[in-house]
C-alpha cells in the first residue's frame, strides 16, 4: 500500500486558480527538522503558521506547488455549523457531548478569524451571516428544534419563518436558521499568506517532493522521498487533504465528489447581506458571493471519487446547480455560467474531522478535515495539535480522534510528542 493516495483532485476551471499570487519559491531539502508537515494546502498552512509562531522548526513537503490541490477547488465558506445537524448528532452522542463538539468548532472559527485579521493577510476575508434553509433533512419543525439546541448551547442562531427569510434576504420563501460568526475568504490567497508568515519565521517549503515511506527511529521518523532524498523529523503531521494516508486513516473517512459553478463578476449579488446560503437537503445546494462579484454555487454530490467519471458530469451538474440556484433566489432564468468545476472531498459518519495521533506509529499525527467545513477544521486542528506539540493535551481532543468509530475506541495514545 502506498503511503498516501494519489488522486486527480479537481477538474474543470475553478475561480481561485486565476490568482495572481505565485507560490513561494521552493527551499533546499534539509536533513533534519523538528516537525515535518506533509501537505502545503490550506490544512498544512493553518497548522504551519500556528506552529511556527510557537517557535517550532518546520518543514513543509508537498508533491504539488502549495495551494494547488484541493485548496484551489474549495468554495471557502467558513462556517461553524456542521453537515450533520446538532439534533442528529445529539441523538447519537447525547445532547451535552454533541453541543461540546459544535461549540468547540464555533470557538475555533471565531479565534481563526481574529488570527487572520491580526496577521494582516491579503485574502479578502468578509464576515457574513449564514442562512440554513429548511429541506428534506430538517423541515420547519426540525429547524425550530435545531434552533432550540443551538440556543441551549449558546450558539448564535435565530429561527426565521419562510416569510421572514424572504423579506430579510430577498430569496424564495423558506423557513431558515440564521447564524453569525461565519466568513468567506479567498482560499488560495489565505493559504499562501499563512505559508508566507511561516516562512518568515524560518519554515522551509519543499516541492514538488513526494513522501513515499516512513521509518521509525529511536528519536523520531525518517521520511523517504520518491527522488531518493531523506529527512529526519521528530514529529510528522499528515495534512495532505483528500489524498489519504490509508495506513493510518480509518476507512470510516470516505471520499466523494462535489460540483461547483460560478457566474462572471456582477455588480452585486441578487440577495441581501452577502449571506452564505445552504440547505438542509439531500442533495443540497449552497450559494455564496466572492469579492470579485461572482456568484458561486455548488452541491449535487456523488458517492464516488473516480476523477474521469466525476469530470464527465461537470457540464450536467453545473446546469442543474445554476437552475436550482435561480429558483432559490427567485430569478426568472438560470444563472449564466462562467466557470464550472468538480472536486474530490471527504466525509465522516459524524461530519467531524480526524485529528490526533496515529495508532500504529509513534510521532505520527493525522490532520484530515473530512466534512463540509475543511477550513474550519483546519483551525481546530491548529489548536489541538499546537497543544500536542508542546507536550500538552487539548481537553476536547478525544472528540475528534481518528479512531473514535472503532469498537475499541482510540488506540492512539501511544504517539506522544518527544
Amino acid at each position: 500500500m502506498a503511503l498516501s493516495e494519489h488522486h486527480d483532485l479537481r477538474g474543470g476551471r475553478p475561480v481561485w486558480t486565476d490568482d495572481a499570487c505565485p507560490p513561494p519559491p521552493a527551499d533546499p531539502l534539509p536533513s533534519h527538522c523538528r516537525i515535518a508537515i506533509i501537505g502545503a494546502g490550506i490544512m498544512g498552512a493553518v497548522l504551519g503558521e500556528r506552529l511556527s509562531a510557537a517557535g517550532h522548526d518546520l518543514l513543509f513537503l508537498d508533491r504539488r506547488p502549495p495551494g494547488r490541490g484541493s485548496t484551489a477547488a474549495s468554495t471557502a465558506e467558513i462556517m461553524w455549523a456542521m453537515d450533520v445537524p446538532l439534533r442528529d448528532l445529539s441523538a447519537r452522542l447525547g445532547q451535552a457531548e454533541a453541543a461540546r463538539r459544535w461549540v468547540r468548532v464555533h470557538d475555533a472559527v471565531s479565534r481563526f478569524a481574529q488570527r487572520i485579521d491580526g496577521l494582516g493577510l491579503d485574502c479578502e476575508r468578509v464576515d457574513c451571516p449564514t442562512v440554513y434553509l429548511a429541506g428534506d433533512l430538517l423541515d420547519e419543525s426540525g429547524m425550530r428544534e435545531e434552533e432550540a439546541l443551538h440556543r441551549k448551547a449558546g450558539l448564535p442562531t435565530r429561527f426565521l419563518t419562510a416569510e421572514e427569510t424572504a423579506a430579510r434576504f430577498a430569496i424564495a420563501p423558506r423557513a431558515s436558521l440564521v447564524s453569525t460568526g461565519g466568513f468567506e475568504v479567498d482560499p488560495v490567497r489565505l493559504t499562501l499568506g499563512l505559508l508566507g508568515k511561516a516562512k518568515e519565521r524560518g519554515a522551509r517549503i519543499c516541492y514538488p517532493r513526494d513522501v513515499v515511506g516512513l521509518a521509525p527511529l529511536q528519536q523520531g521518523i525518517a521520511l523517504e522521498l520518491e527522488d531518493g532524498g531523506q529527512v529526519i523529523a521528530e514529529e510528522v503531521i499528515f495534512a495532505g487533504g483528500y489524498e489519504c494516508a490509508r495506513l493510518f486513516l480509518p476507512d470510516a473517512f470516505r471520499l466523494l465528489s462535489s460540483f461547483v459553478m460560478a457566474t462572471a463578476p456582477l455588480p452585486r449579488p441578487p440577495w441581501r447581506e452577502r449571506a452564505m446560503i445552504w440547505e438542509a437537503s439531500e442533495p443540497y445546494l449552497y450559494i455564496r458571493s466572492c469579492a470579485e462579484g461572482r456568484i458561486i454555487a455548488g452541491g449535487e454530490d456523488e458517492d464516488f471519487h473516480d476523477s474521469a467519471r466525476r469530470d464527465a458530469l461537470i457540464e450536467e451538474k453545473a446546469g442543474t446547480i445554476a437552475a436550482k440556484s435561480a429558483a432559490l433566489l427567485g430569478l426568472d432564468a438560470p444563472l449564466d455560467i462562467d466557470r464550472r468545476w468538480a472536486a474530490t472531498f471527504g466525509s465522516s459518519p459524524d461530519g467531524l474531522p480526524a485529528i490526533g495521533p496515529a495508532a500504529n506509529m509513534p510521532h505520527v499525527w493525522l490532520s484530515a478535515g473530512f466534512g463540509g467545513n475543511g477550513i474550519a477544521f483546519a483551525a481546530l486542528a491548529g489548536e489541538i495539535l499546537g497543544t500536542a506539540m508542546e507536550g500538552g493535551e487539548d481537553p476536547d481532543a478525544a472528540c475528534f480522534d481518528p479512531y473514535r468509530f472503532s469498537p475499541a475506541g482510540s488506540g492512539a495514545r501511544q504517539a506522544e510528542p518527544a
